[in-house]
């Protein structure tokens, strides 16, 4: 290849080199003029906006701040249109922000028919508001208070500085009486957590006394007596609740339950089923109720499977009482109130309720035929029972003396008195 022709390929642009070639330019020089290109693209893009194409929030606060202070300035400088238009423009903005927030309020605290009332109620004042114009009512105030005579009564400063006193001393009333309740829900609620750390060390004590290393039942008379003073004393200082808590925790204990006893050392003795053998007619209790729950309160309680057998319990109230599977057979309930108590599967009697009857105490129980192992229901209120079965109803009925007949759902019309009074 000559000189020239070197010296001509040399000079070729690049662009001319690929079109003879037949291939596309590659070259540096393009692909940086690419590159430029993208580069100026992207920084077209990426330039900053105007002003003017900013997107604005209502609730952006300089916003908020400078229609307030372009009110200001109408106002400072006594310019009617400025102000009146940028105080318009403040509460547009405002209520776009409140409105939202005060209806996510209702929706969220109001219940649907609560925010019908609220509607209702509102409505309500301004057709009230409105009737009474057209009913001459603000005209009449109006004459009244022309002719009113001002000097009379004083000047108006004494009557809002009188309302003004009136008011506070009601405030004053309203956060006193506050503070009251509030201290009296206090101590209430104190009173139920020291009640309840008594009555645990009440079980704990009594667990203590009753048995022994092992864990056995171990009662000597005198751990009788001193678990009968504990409990008589506990029973006269807790409320409806915790004797409810107290006699069930007897209950599943057996330490209310007639208990066989060993003939010569007196210890119970074990039934070969994991527990102790009953007694009914020998046996000893380790707590005897005795006359602990006479004219107690136990109104509203849940007495379930609690044994109240030959407690004294007179005038006791025991209305609606849940006292499914409860043991009252030879209690005395004289007068009594179980108005509404619920006496599903409650043993009043044992036996036949042809031979059943109220304990006596000139006569031992039979617990065979029943005799003498009923409940004593002489004049108590047997209204609204629950759950009455027949056996009980006719028991209750024939037992019962005028006064708890008269009380019975559906009368005892059928069944003689065999109380006779």
């Amino acid at each position: 290849m000559s000189k020239t022709a070197k010296f001509h390929s040399f000079n070729e642009t690049p662009d001319r080199l690929a079109e003879q070639n037949g291939k596309k330019n590659t070259s540096p020089t393009t692909i940086g003029t690419t590159v430029f290109s993208n580069s100026s693209t992207v920084s077209s893009i990426s330039q900053p906006q105007p002003l003017y194409l900013y997107e604005v929030k209502s609730s952006n606060p300089w916003l908020l701040l400078t229609a307030a202070a372009i009110m200001g300035l109408g106002l400072g400088f006594n310019i009617s249109w400025l102000g009146f238009s940028a105080g318009v423009l403040a509460l547009l903005l405002s209520l776009q922000i409140i409105l939202p927030s005060i209806r996510d309020w209702v929706i969220q605290y109001l219940t649907r028919q609560e925010r019908d009332t609220l509607l209702g109620f509102l409505v309500f004042i301004l057709a009230i508001t409105g009737l009474a114009k057209y009913v001459g009512f603000y005209q009449k105030i109006g004459d009244w208070l022309n002719q009113f005579k001002y000097d009379e009564f004083g000047s108006w400063a004494e009557w809002v500085g009188a309302l003004g006193q009136i008011m506070i001393a009601l405030l004053a009333v309203y956060v006193a009486w506050a503070q009251y309740v509030i201290s009296k829900d206090l101590t209430i609620q104190q009173n139920r957590i020291t009640q309840q750390q008594t009555i645990d060390t009440y079980f704990q004590g009594i667990s203590d006394l009753v048995l022994n290393e092992e864990g056995m039942l171990e009662d000597w008379p005198q751990e009788r007596s001193i678990a009968e003073g504990r409990t008589a004393a506990i029973l006269s200082s807790v409320d409806e609740v915790g004797k409810a808590k107290i006699l069930r925790f007897l209950s599943q204990s057996k330490l209310l339950t007639p208990l066989m006893r060993d003939g010569r050392l007196g210890r119970p003795i074990l039934d070969g089923f994991g527990g102790y053998a009953e007694d009914k007619v020998y046996g000893v209790r380790v707590i005897n109720l005795g006359v602990m729950l006479a004219g107690t309160n136990l109104s509203g309680q849940d007495l379930r499977w609690t044994d109240l057998s030959e407690a004294n319990m007179v005038r006791a109230d025991l209305s609606w009482c849940d006292l499914v599977k409860a043991n009252l057979s030879r209690t005395v309930l004289y007068d009594a109130n179980l108005k509404g108590s619920n006496l599903k599967d409650t043993r009043l009697f044992y036996g036949s309720v042809e031979t059943a009857s109220p304990r006596s105490r000139s006569f031992p129980p039979n617990y065979e035929t029943g005799a003498y192992t009923g409940v004593v229901l002489e004049n108590c209120n047997l209204m609204a029972i629950q759950n009455l079965t027949e056996e009980q109803r006719y028991y209750c009925c024939a037992w019962g003396g005028e006064k708890t007949r008269a009380t019975i759902s559906g009368g005892c019309y059928e069944i003689p008195n065999k109380l006779a009074r």
